[in-house]
């Protein structure tokens, strides 16, 4: 990674770059996610997650709120 965070737009199975980067942060745990390895987010929230334990803490979280 050469270190330039990207800012995407997440859709339903794919996302667009908006602005150019190697990599974004997890919404979660905060760690850097190459964005060849950028598999987990949310649509509705527009965050990335790490893995898929990222993404459950998330669901859990949200689902606590309601």
């Amino acid at each position: 990674m050469n270190k330039k965070k990207a800012v995407l737009k997440y859709g339903p199975n794919i996302f667009e770059i908006t602005k150019d980067g190697d990599h974004v942060v997890c919404a979660v745990s905060k760690k850097p996610i190459s964005l060849e390895n950028l598999n987990y987010w949310n649509v509705e929230l527009q965050e990335a997650y790490y893995s898929p334990l990222e993404a459950r803490i998330k669901y859990e979280e949200l689902k606590k709120k309601k």
